[in-house]
């Protein structure tokens, strides 16, 4: 792109005595005035750029326009669910009346506290859960809640044995993190050709040591584990709990429930499922609900609802304890709501559906150019392990083209890459997850790209493999990148 706002640092475009805008200096007295003290001032100018306001303007806001989202273009990052949000739901959740302090006292929030309550019951009943806390800020955050209620659990009990957590090894990679935090210890289960558990691995694993299971249902290569109801059973006999990770809860959104499956806690990424942006750190939001008879243990507040409709914080002393101070990211809890309703009970488990849908629309028409490593039905979202032999694929020695230069190539069409390189159960993984919300004409653009791509693998493979082409930065050393990051403009050129 030939445009000198793009290819330069804003470093690069600086000019000695080039300014802005600065507001006057007060002339008010210092009644009004503040003076930074003499032993908190710099003793030399900041090393800042200087340029006049159009060249900053121009600047940043052609830099906004690199950055890739749901609302510029199709987005099939597999496992995590990165849809288009309704901007309603946006909007609502900007309005003024929501913009509390988070300690304001509860009679001065009753509004707020309804919708906090309303929602917890909302998801209790979409996901069979007799109780939900939504304080947790994020998807990681609330496998942690859940992991420590698992704990209180067994420590209630004096069942202190028990440490170890049976984690698939088709897990999300949070899974065995937040046991670690936990201070438990991970136990691997294996899966089987078809990608669901092994049953039989599974019970070679099982003792009185077992705190509980934790799996993803469609799990992360998009099949469903239709033996849960074994393995929980398995589980449940041996004294353990069953911990469902919400991240692919909309596969299965309105269709079935994980607490009718056999799970005890479970957590929901609120951001992936129910209407707010994510990525790049946040907002996020990792509701955590619980089976009846675990309700006490939910972390601190919690919120009632009186006989005069009256909401109040409730303080268990059996809780595990604080995980936020207040109503944790309300603001994605409002959005969600707004989502819900919206859809209503009637519509919801056609989030589902299209999803699904959507992500055996793209394997089938796909399949014969790259390779299914998984044969049959798949939820909302599949993998392939790279290109066909016969375009260019892992058997053309060390120059095949691999998964990362199809991602790459996909740059150069406009497409976010899917996610590449994961699960790690197949060595050039390349997953898709189209979403509910992509229309035919899209899904059919990206398979036209895909089948191009192919094609070029095939035919122009030099091409592939140097990709991306159209791009403001091209192909990057990845090793260097990691080992030799340059994060400040000094690091690269010492004088401005």
């Amino acid at each position: 792109m030939n445009n000198k706002y793009y290819n330069k640092l804003i470093f690069e475009l600086s000019h000695a005595g080039r300014i802005g805008y600065s507001l006057p200096k007060n002339n008010y007295g210092s009644e009004y005035s503040f003076s930074i003290p003499e032993s908190l001032a710099r003793q030399s100018d900041l090393r800042l750029p200087e340029a006049d306001e159009l060249t900053v303007v121009r600047h940043y806001t052609n830099m906004s326009n690199n950055n890739f989202g749901v609302d510029t273009g199709f987005y099939p990052l597999g496992s995590c669910t990165m849809k288009y949000n309704p901007k309603l739901n946006e909007e609502l959740s900007q309005l003024s009346g929501f913009n509390i302090h988070p300690l304001t006292p509860s009679y001065a929030a009753q509004g707020s506290l309804e919708i906090y309550h309303y929602t917890q019951n909302i998801l209790s009943e979409i996901c069979g859960m007799s109780e939900f806390t939504l304080n947790p800020y994020a998807g990681a955050h609330g496998e942690l809640t859940g992991l420590m209620v698992i704990r209180a659990y067994h420590e209630e009990r004096g069942d202190l044995q028990r440490k170890k957590i049976l984690v698939p090894d088709s897990a999300h990679g949070t899974n065995p993190a937040s046991a670690a935090v936990c201070g438990l210890e991970v136990v691997q289960v294996k899966s089987l050709a078809d990608g669901t558990v092994d049953v039989d691995d599974l019970r070679s694993k099982l003792s009185q040591e077992v705190a509980g299971m934790m799996m993803t249902n469609p799990n992360t290569l998009g099949i469903f584990e239709y033996q849960i109801p074994e393995i929980a059973r398995l589980v449940h006999e041996c004294g353990g709990l069953m911990y469902y990770d919400g991240a692919n809860l909309n596969a299965i959104l309105g269709v079935c429930r994980p607490g009718d499956m056999g799970f005890d806690v479970m957590h929901i990424n609120l951001h992936k499922t129910f209407s707010t942006p994510h990525g790049g750190g946040g907002p996020g939001s990792g509701p955590v609900g619980v089976r009846e008879g675990l309700e006490h243990l939910l972390p601190n507040p919690n919120y009632d609802i009186e006989e005069d409709g009256f909401v109040t914080p409730a303080f268990n002393e059996t809780a595990l304890g604080n995980v936020t101070p207040t109503y944790g990211n309300f603001a994605v809890i409002i959005r969600a709501l707004c989502y819900l309703l919206s859809l209503g009970k009637e519509n919801i488990a056609n989030t589902a559906k299209l999803a699904v849908l959507n992500a055996n629309y793209i394997k089938e028409q796909l399949k014969e150019y790259f390779n299914l490593p998984l044969e049959g039905l798949c939820k909302h979202e599949f993998v392939f392990d790279g290109l066909r032999d016969e375009f260019g694929g892992e058997h053309h020695g060390h120059e095949y083209v691999t998964t990362l230069d199809v991602a790459k190539r996909l740059l150069d069409y406009g497409f976010h890459a899917p996610t590449i390189y994961f699960p790690l159960l197949f060595h050039e993984a390349l997953m898709i997850e189209p979403t509910e919300t992509e229309s035919k004409e899209t899904l059919d653009d990206f398979i036209g790209v895909m089948k191009t791509i192919a094609l070029e693998a095939r035919d122009q493979r030099e091409m592939v493999k140097s990709a991306p082409h159209t791009t403001p930065v091209r192909r990057l050393d990845d090793v260097k990148a990691v080992k030799s990051a340059q994060f400040t403009y000094f690091t690269l050129q010492p004088e401005v």
